[in-house]
């Protein structure tokens, strides 16, 4: 995920256009062994700030991600101030514990692409644009990461993109090169094996990466298990539309990934969206 800075981005709280998006603003939800979590889309400029924050400290500090960033302890790049912020919290500490960022089609033609494009050029994507959202920097605190705080946040974007008449999203989603101490692209090559034998979308959507990790040369024959983001995606129902991309700023493999509302699973549509 190559950093873009942007220095001109406000650093006083300010709030964030919403446009006509419907959304549910604030949610509350049951957390296993805690007090609670509750589920809110970002408001104020500060609100987007405690994402951010807790972005550097899981792919700068926990995964030595390279930031390229023009706030010390925040993970900022050129999309942040187009993106909807999706927030998860510790109701008793109000720390920001989870987040997503969503590009909405609007603002994507206003900044000129998705982040995705810089990674894979999507043109055989273009007749799914007016109605396809990016979801990118998913993240969950380390001490959060039991499930619930993840199926807060797809329970709220579900439901974002019902009521916004949105029925695609599309992302990059990461295999970390670091593997027991050891960097290697192998894992990631076993895992594109994987799953291209089984979750490969149509050759209609298939995308290019635009830094190619060479899978073809690399062992892709170990026996190991997809990142759990990943799994989740998959059980979800979405599709990989081709080979990784290497992001050697982030130390990844990023594989695209696509994710329609009608190819939910019935009982995950049951429970997101009440059936509908």
């Amino acid at each position: 995920m190559n950093e873009l800075p942007n220095p001109t981005l406000p650093l006083s709280p300010v709030s964030l256009p919403r446009g006509s998006l419907h959304r549910r603003d604030r949610q509350i939800l049951p957390e296993a062994g805690r007090g609670g979590i509750s589920v809110s889309w970002a408001q104020h400029q500060d609100e987007v700030r405690q994402a951010q924050r807790l972005r550097h400290l899981v792919f700068a500090q926990e995964m030595g991600a390279r930031l390229n960033t023009p706030l010390a302890g925040h993970d900022v790049d050129l999309f942040d101030d187009y993106c909807e912020h999706l927030l998860v919290r510790d109701i008793e500490t109000l720390e920001v514990i989870g987040t997503y960022r969503v590009l909405t089609p609007a603002q994507a033609r206003r900044v000129g692409s998705t982040y995705s494009d810089t990674e894979f050029d999507l043109t055989r994507l273009r007749a799914l644009r007016e109605r396809m959202v990016e979801l990118g920097r998913s993240c969950v605190h380390p001490d959060h990461r039991h499930g619930g705080v993840i199926l807060a946040l797809w329970g709220a974007l579900a439901e974002f993109m019902v009521r916004n008449q949105l029925d695609t999203m599309i992302g990059c989603a990461s295999i970390p090169m670091l593997h027991n101490g050891v960097v290697s692209g192998d894992f990631a090559a076993s895992i594109w094996n994987q799953v291209r034998q089984t979750h490969l979308a149509p050759i209609e959507y298939h995308v290019r990466p635009r830094l190619a990790l060479p899978v073809d040369v690399l062992d892709g024959s170990l026996d190991i298990e997809a990142p759990a983001l990943i799994r989740g995606y998959l059980r979800l129902g979405a599709k990989v539309l081709g080979p990784p991309a290497w992001d050697p700023d982030f130390n990844t493999a990023d594989l695209p990934m696509l994710m329609r509302i009608a190819d939910l699973p019935p009982r995950y549509r049951k429970h997101f969206l009440g059936g509908q």
